[in-house]
């Protein structure tokens, strides 16, 4: 059985496949119908995730904390049915497609930051956000999550891709992921976690809560 999705993304025909969707201008090249646009899986771990019918516990309208937002893919699709959606990306060729983004969505807010130094974003970014979704390709993605914790509201979710290669190429992807799952326990307690392999090589999805 799928999970429901969050209000605002629907599951609707392109080119005669059935797909996720959600309302606003394109950004990379997705196929359109009207008013909505394709949201494509294997260019977005969280599209994969819902995909997969992983319980993110998205309903649509959260604030919403996104890490890694590179050039806007995913973090554009959460802005069109999310509420204010602050996106940090710390390379800056990704950042100005992210910029682009943001011009036709008023709650999407980039920052040109280092998700490893929350600290430089503080200011910015307001407590008790309800999700952090979480997608950067660096060394120490649970201590990064764990770093974020402190913009999370006690009953918030974090949804983390865990991407394998990132941490450590030489090492096999499980091992890996059981390194991040028991540093993650120190903050996190988690509720659900899927292998992203059908649309991500190497990619494990999390669903967290704070403890």
């Amino acid at each position: 059985m799928r999970e429901a999705l969050p209000a605002g993304v629907e599951r609707r025909a392109f080119d005669g496949r059935e797909r996720l969707a959600t309302r606003g201008e394109p950004v990379y090249g997705e196929p359109t119908d009207g008013e909505w646009r394709a949201w494509n899986p294997t260019r977005s771990k969280l599209g994969a995730m819902l995909e997969l019918g992983m319980d993110t516990g998205l309903e649509g309208g959260e604030t919403v904390l996104y890490l890694g937002a590179a050039s806007g893919t995913t973090v554009s699709h959460v802005a069109d049915f999310a509420g204010p959606t602050y996106a940090v990306e710390f390379a800056a060729r990704p950042a100005r497609d992210l910029l682009e983004a943001a011009e036709t969505r008023d709650r999407l807010f980039p920052l040109l930051k280092d998700a490893r130094k929350p600290e430089t974003y503080a200011h910015v970014v307001e407590s008790d956000v309800d999700v952090i979704v979480q997608d950067v390709a660096t060394r120490g993605q649970a201590r990064v999550a764990l770093e974020n914790q402190r913009f999370l509201a006690d009953d918030g979710r974090l949804l983390l891709a865990v991407k394998a290669r990132s941490e450590d190429v030489t090492r096999e992807p499980a091992a890996v992921f059981a390194d991040v799952r028991e540093e993650l326990s120190d903050g996190y307690e988690t509720l659900e976690e899927k292998r992203l392999e059908e649309y991500h090589t190497d990619h494990l999805g999390i669903v967290a809560r704070p403890r």
